[in-house]
């Protein structure tokens, strides 16, 4: 059911695309630099693109710089994350070796409530 549920949004999704799509197919000139500050410092760069082409790579741009904002912003959460997920496999390597110790290695302390258990 989910999967045709997201079938469904996923066609309803290109539809919206394609009708935005065919609404701006205009050209629009695209500048580097305005013109009076182009003619000024000699670079006069522009391209003439399909209103929707600059749409949607407007939107991925978006799309993008946040993914990496984000992923910065997160950086310190998984920085403790490893650290802890480091503490935790240490400390259960420590505690594998103590449950393997023979019971003579035991301490005098931890004998002694053995054998008041036993007892």
């Amino acid at each position: 059911m989910i999967r045709y549920l997201r079938y469904v949004l996923l066609a309803l999704l290109a539809i919206v695309l394609l009708t935005v799509a065919l609404a701006n197919r205009a050209a629009v000139t695209l500048k580097a630099l305005p013109g009076d500050l182009a003619g000024f410092a000699g670079v006069g760069w522009q391209i003439d693109l399909p209103l929707y082409a600059v749409i949607f790579a407007s939107i991925l741009a978006g799309v993008l710089i946040g993914f990496v904002w984000e992923w910065f912003r997160e950086h310190k959460h998984r920085v403790v994350a490893s650290t802890k997920s480091r503490e935790v496999s240490k400390l259960e390597r420590e505690l594998a070796v103590m449950r393997d110790t023979k019971p003579g290695q035991q301490d005098d302390v931890l004998a002694l409530l053995d054998q008041r258990k036993a007892g």
